[in-house]
C-alpha cells in the first residue's frame, strides 16, 4: 500500500503537532499522506477528555481527522499483533501491514522487526 511520502503517526507526534512543535508540524506538512491508527485516535480522545480544556482538544482532533486517514484493524492486523511485544503493538502492526514508516518519539519501536521508524 505505502504511497510514496506517506507516514503513519504515533500519538506523541500528533500531540507534539497540537503543541505547535515546529519539527513535528514541518514534517507533517512535508508528507503526501498522513495515516492515523485507530488506537492512537483513542489515546488522543482519552487525553483530550482529561485536559484542562477538553472541548478545545477535541476540536483539534476533529480538525486533524479532516486530513488524516484513519486506519482500522482487520484480520491481517491481528496476524501481525503477536510479533510485537509492547502496548504499541497495534500501531506497529498497522505500520507493517500497510508498509508505512512510523513517525514516533518512542525508542522501543526500533526493536520491532521490519518496522521503519522516523524520529521527529
Amino acid at each position: 500500500m505505502n504511497p510514496a511520502g506517506s507516514v503513519l503517526l504515533d500519538t506523541n507526534i500528533v500531540v507534539a503537532h497540537f503543541r505547535d512543535d515546529a519539527g513535528a508540524t514541518a514534517h507533517l506538512k512535508s508528507v503526501s499522506a498522513i495515516y492515523l491508527p485507530w488506537i492512537a485516535l483513542g489515546e488522543l480522545e482519552y487525553g483530550a477528555l482529561r485536559a484542562q480544556r477538553p472541548q478545545v482538544q477535541l476540536a483539534l482532533i476533529r480538525e486533524f481527522l479532516q486530513v488524516a486517514i484513519l486506519l482500522l484493524p482487520d484480520q491481517s492486523t491481528s496476524e501481525r499483533y503477536g510479533y510485537i511485544p509492547d502496548n504499541d503493538i497495534w500501531i506497529a502492526a498497522l505500520a507493517r501491514q500497510y508498509d508505512l514508516p512510523l513517525a514516533t518519539r518512542d525508542a522501543h519501536f526500533g526493536a520491532v522487526e521490519r518496522l521503519r521508524t522516523l524520529s521527529r
